[in-house]
């Protein structure tokens, strides 16, 4: 893609400069009283048996390790609620997740809180049937790049409910779910994290009933190149994105931290997606915005200045790809996206210029904050009226739209909507 935005910087540099200021990070900083119960618990985990319940005593508790399951069944793990149960990993000394399950299955974790992990507070991996309900999982502190990247990190598994939970300070995504199928995300709150709920490479996904709120970005709807399978069929409902517009605080060269703070919803290079009745607003940068794999990827002659560090990418944080076409498998253009009956609104009158999207709203949109952006670019010969790449947009409230025609270098800029309001076949 022919990105020129930096091209408009020099235009407008006195303007940013006037109104980009630097914005402090919230701070999340409970009150804690610690105590010691890690070689019992570590035992209980050591020990467990299918079909066994581990119960987690009310207080605060702080562990040097990582707690681990493998390979069991029908194991829950059930505390005294998400205030009252709480344990600590800061100050960990060996393993990087709080909380670690692989290869299982019928799995409950319900009513505590997992907080300050070296890397993901909880990961679950090649599991089925996995539910968890009213967690609470953090990072204490003002929020930073040395946070862990995910609170509550599904991925590679199967039939996972992820619900009544809250997710707070990740580096990268809060409630996160990876390359699986068949997920439930209903009635979370996520706040404060780089992005707020994410659904990428997975198939058969609902989110519905959550609140996604200062974080850089509300909700992510990805599929990214290079991962063993590709998502599709994602359902966002019913759920409230607003006020997200934290300055991003990812690891640098990771993909997400390319999104701009301020994007309250991102849906990226995935088909069949449907968004409705979801209320969306207050976002500097844009309130919802469906665009290919090319506009985060580098321009095949921009040389990239950051890598991922091994031990990131071995958490799985995923790194900006300069080669994704090298994936043949992988299509970088979204498709059969439907946005119907939301509501957008907007109570900030510019948007931010601390980003070069910003920058082409002041430039092409009258400096006004669309509701919806579509990039417009698409594969070689394809056409915006193909039944795989129609976006169809109608019947929300009273919308700002633009066409970018990212592509061309911005040249068909449009905000007309009418060769979008179409409906799916």
């Amino acid at each position: 893609m022919k990105k020129r935005i930096l091209l408009f910087l020099i235009a407008l540099a006195i303007t940013v400069l006037y109104f980009t200021t630097k914005q402090s990070l919230p701070n999340y900083s409970p009150t804690r009283d610690y105590l010691d119960i890690e070689e019992q618990l570590i035992e209980q985990f050591i020990r467990a048996k299918d079909s066994s319940v581990i119960e987690l005593p009310e207080g605060h508790f702080l562990f040097s390790q990582s707690l681990s399951l493998d390979n069991k069944s029908h194991i829950t793990l059930r505390g005294k609620g998400m205030d009252k149960t709480v344990l600590s990993f800061k100050g960990q000394t060996s393993g990087a997740e709080g909380i670690k399950i692989t290869n299982s299955s019928n799995i409950v974790l319900e009513d505590f809180a997992i907080e300050d992990a070296v890397g993901d507070n909880l990961k679950i991996s090649d599991s089925d049937s996995v539910v968890i309900r009213r967690l609470r999982s953090a990072w204490t502190g003002e929020v930073s790049v040395q946070n862990g990247a995910y609170a509550l990190y599904p991925v590679l598994s199967t039939n996972v409910i992820i619900e009544e939970c809250e997710a707070i300070g990740s580096s990268d995504a809060g409630i996160y779910v990876g390359q699986s199928d068949n997920v439930i995300i209903r009635n979370n709150k996520a706040f404060y994290n780089v992005a707020g709920i994410e659904s990428e490479n997975s198939t058969r996904v609902e989110i519905y009933g959550n609140e996604a709120f200062e974080n850089t970005s509300g909700l992510l709807i990805f599929n990214l190149p290079g991962l063993t399978k590709y998502g599709s069929q994602v359902n966002a409902y019913n759920n409230k994105i607003y006020n997200n517009n934290l300055p991003n605080f990812a690891v640098k060269g990771s993909i997400v931290s390319a999104v701009p703070k301020g994007a309250g919803v991102v849906i990226m290079a995935t088909k069949d997606v449907s968004f409705a009745n979801n209320i969306v607003e207050n976002h500097k940068t844009v309130n919802l915005s469906v665009v290919s794999y090319d506009i985060f990827a580098p321009d095949e002659d921009q040389e990239i200045s950051y890598e991922l560090t091994q031990e990131a990418e071995a958490r799985g944080i995923r790194p900006i790809s300069a080669d994704y076409r090298e994936d043949k498998e992988y299509n970088p253009y979204p498709g059969r996206v439907v946005i119907t009956n939301n509501t957008f609104t907007n109570h900030f009158i510019f948007p931010t210029f601390s980003n070069e999207f910003g920058i082409l709203w002041g430039l092409k949109n009258k400096f006004k904050i669309p509701d919806i952006a579509y990039d417009g670019i698409l594969e070689d010969g394809g056409s915006l009226q193909d039944e795989a790449h129609k976006i169809c947009i109608y019947d929300n409230t009273d919308i700002n739209f633009a066409f970018l025609d990212a592509a061309n270098d911005f040249d068909g800029f449009s905000n007309d909507l009418s060769v979008f309001e179409c409906r799916m076949e």
